[in-house]
């Protein structure tokens, strides 16, 4: 696994997209800070939609320096979280301008998975993730439901023995505002 997240780190790291597994499903992902990279994995879906993209933090830590109005509920429940669970929160700051949506959101999740955890704690910054698939399809839950127009539109493809415990469904999604509201959008 050593192999495989020195190799994403290096094409991250010169602004390409990776295809690689997440927590829950198969994704496609950048550099979250790289504007470019972003744009290329909006023109790779078919899809402009802001809201469709999240990023991946190594830390709750880590979340604090890109998000600067979330409540205090938001650290709670990154703690007792017992699934995968996608929290938007208010103030996106320090991402590529195309990652945020009119609201100034970012969606995050702190990934318990280890290739995720490993790639994440080496690039010290947010990733990008979105299901690899084309705008409007299912999101892909192993390798093989991945189509080849995805595979070959991405710089590098994680080795899918990386793939780990993957739930193999799109996490839960809770919107917070910047008083604390709570807003479920996906159980």
């Amino acid at each position: 696994m050593e192999e495989e997240i020195a190799r994403a780190l290096e094409v991250l790291r010169k602004g390409g997209v990776i295809l690689y597994p997440t927590d829950t499903v198969w994704g496609i992902g950048c550099d979250a800070t790289n504007e470019r990279a972003v744009q290329r994995i909006y023109e790779l879906k078919r899809s402009e939609n802001k809201k469709g993209m999240l990023v991946l933090m190594a830390s709750a830590d880590q979340t604090a320096r890109y998000v600067d109005k979330a409540p205090e509920v938001a650290w709670q429940l990154m703690e007792v979280a017992d699934k995968p669970l996608t929290l938007i929160l208010p103030g996106a700051v320090g991402v590529a301008p195309n990652l945020i949506p009119e609201e100034g959101t970012l969606g995050v999740r702190v990934p318990r998975h280890a290739f995720c955890e490993g790639l994440l704690r080496r690039l010290g910054r947010p990733l990008v993730s979105t299901s690899a698939n084309l705008s409007g399809e299912p999101a892909p839950a192993s390798f093989g439901d991945i189509s080849q127009e995805i595979r070959d539109g991405v710089d590098y493809a994680v080795d899918p023995r990386c793939e780990g415990d993957a739930t193999g469904r799109a996490s839960s999604i809770i919107l917070l505002g910047e008083g604390g509201e709570v807003k479920i959008i996906r159980e």
